[in-house]
């Protein structure tokens, strides 16, 4: 393992933060042995990160890797969504069109089990894609990970997956999905803030109580869609912190509906 110094005001995809100290981990039998305190960093898509946080970790460039095998597709953790799709694009492999429309690494996107819809409304989410994921540097069958709505049962460093293998690339799906990012905002963000209640969408309720187009200095909801919280320039850790708790307060008051966060806090 070896240190790395990340300044996460221009690595994250909210371009919050600071340069912090994160520790490189460079295979999967350092996993089990991280403080269990530890926060793993992937691509900062979906993270906040405080200028005081500590105990920060990222896997190198050995996992990142894909190979197409007899039965399943093994895919390293810190493979991007990006590179992800392209590889099933070119070989003429379906199931993992949706990456297309969600930045990340892979690690990430198992830990929050994420997803997206299509036109059609079709859910696609990556729980539903595997035979099993590295755990510390153990096997482990997707249908043991407890996996839901945005979560998982997962505890440790994801270091892989092994992945459906099918046969032919659903083209038509990419386009659904690039023309949902059309719409998002330009500026940066984290994507969702919030997970959307039950019967209800978080973006419905943040505009409902006045918060679309909302900022606290340099920090906002996005005019395009109430639940992006965005950076609108230099915006802060505390400014993100304020906003967030307001959009909570805001939408109890008015629904009794307490909004949990999507975006990942490491304060």
């Amino acid at each position: 393992m070896h240190a790395r110094v990340i300044d996460f005001s221009k690595y994250s995809s909210l371009r919050v933060g600071t340069p912090l100290e994160v520790q490189m981990i460079e295979s999967p039998r350092e996993c089990s042995s991280l403080p269990p305190n530890a926060h793993i960093i992937g691509k900062a898509n979906n993270l906040l990160i405080s200028p005081n946080a500590s105990h920060l970790y990222m896997l190198d460039k050995s996992f990142a890797f894909i190979e197409v095998q007899s039965h399943c597709v093994h895919i390293g953790a810190a493979m991007s969504s990006g590179q992800i799709c392209s590889f099933f694009k070119k070989h003429d492999l379906g199931g993992m069109e949706f990456l297309q429309g969600l930045p990340g690494s892979l690690g990430g996107i198992i830990k929050m089990n994420a997803g997206l819809k299509d036109k059609r409304g079709g859910m696609h989410e990556i729980g539903e894609r595997l035979l099993e994921v590295n755990i510390n540097g153990v096997w482990v069958r997707g249908e043991e990970l407890g996996f839901g709505y945005r979560t998982s049962a997962i505890d440790g460093v994801i270091c892989g997956a092994k992945i459906h293998k099918t046969q032919g690339f659903a083209h038509e799906l990419t386009q659904d999905f690039l023309s949902l990012r059309a719409h998002h905002p330009k500026a940066p963000s984290c994507g969702s803030c919030f997970k959307n209640p039950r019967g209800d969408y978080a973006g419905r309720l943040l505009e409902s109580v006045g918060l679309k187009g909302f900022r606290i200095g340099g920090m906002g909801f996005a005019q395009e869609h109430a639940n992006f919280l965005i950076n609108l320039g230099g915006g802060t850790f505390a400014e993100a912190m304020e906003l967030i708790e307001l959009a909570k307060k805001r939408v109890f008051e008015s629904s009794g509906i307490m909004l949990e966060c999507e975006v990942q806090i490491i304060a």
